[in-house]
């Protein structure tokens, strides 16, 4: 809770005019003003306490505020944006020793020798790498506790996706493979200063798995990059990379060597794998 010897926080606006933290189109930022929905977020979570949270890409502290209203013991927040750097600092004076603000790119970070504790990823991620972000976390391995991200509404949906729909495809199955994968509640544009061209959505992930210690994971992940690449044809055509004779690998795993990749469920990616890893 904010230090009752302080005064109350500025109002985000007033902090965004202060710093000129104009929203910058090629950080793909939209920043979040509103305390009632960035409380929303927040409570999201879930029970926080004893909890370390990471947050991606924090702008100039709204979500961040929020987050350290919560539980959580502390809170990590990782921004690319110089710029917003002096607004994030300022929060440390009402939340003393319970918010580490680190400059740098999430994509090129390591997480693990930032975070020793039971860790949550809440963040507002950035659109232009919200998808790496969630494979570059999907491949290291997963250690967190759950996810709770905002990303385009489109791309929430193909997190989700079921197979057969015109969204599913390779992050569907990496995602539900790794992850139960929820969704929670989308957002209007107008949520955002400045609004997107388009909805967005809050999303739930908990890992089923440590990826790195699964032996199917990567032969999932090979199995499915080949796949999507050629989804247009015939998995026996599409998985020739992987298959000395892809028809007798589909057979023996039960499925028509006719389909296409948008079809297989994940379960059935995941036979597949294993006789791959067999060869």
């Amino acid at each position: 809770m904010v230090d009752s010897h302080h005064p109350p926080l500025p109002p985000l606006r007033s902090v965004i005019a202060e710093h000129g933290l104009g929203a910058r189109k090629g950080l793909g930022q939209h920043f979040l003003l509103d305390a009632n929905l960035t409380d929303r977020i927040a409570r999201a979570a879930g029970d926080l306490r004893a909890m370390t949270v990471l947050e991606i890409g924090p702008g100039p502290g709204g979500l961040t505020r929020s987050l350290l209203e919560t539980e959580a013991d502390r809170v990590i927040a990782v921004e690319k944006d110089r710029r917003c750097l002096a607004a994030l600092h300022a929060l440390s004076a009402y939340y003393p020793d319970r918010l580490r603000v680190v400059a740098g790119d999430a994509l090129k970070i390591d997480e693990a020798a930032l975070v020793t504790a039971r860790t949550v990823i809440v963040a507002n991620l950035p659109y232009n790498v919200a998808t790496p972000l969630l494979f570059k976390w999907l491949d290291g391995g997963i250690r967190y506790e759950r996810l709770i991200l905002m990303f385009q509404k489109e791309v929430a949906d193909r997190l989700v996706a079921a197979p057969g729909s015109k969204t599913y495809g390779r992050l569907s199955v990496m995602a539900q493979y790794a992850c139960t994968v929820r969704p929670l509640f989308d957002v209007h544009p107008r949520a955002f200063t400045p609004p997107p061209s388009v909805w967005s959505s809050v999303v739930e992930l908990v890992p089923r798995m440590l990826t790195t210690e699964d032996p199917l994971w990567r032969p999932v992940g090979q199995l499915v990059q080949a796949a999507f690449g050629q989804r247009r044809k015939m998995l026996r055509t599409a998985l020739k990379p992987i298959f000395p004779d892809p028809v007798v690998a589909l057979e023996a795993a039960g499925i028509d060597p006719t389909s296409r990749a948008e079809t297989l469920s994940v379960e059935a990616f995941v036979r597949l794998a294993r006789r791959s890893s067999q060869l």
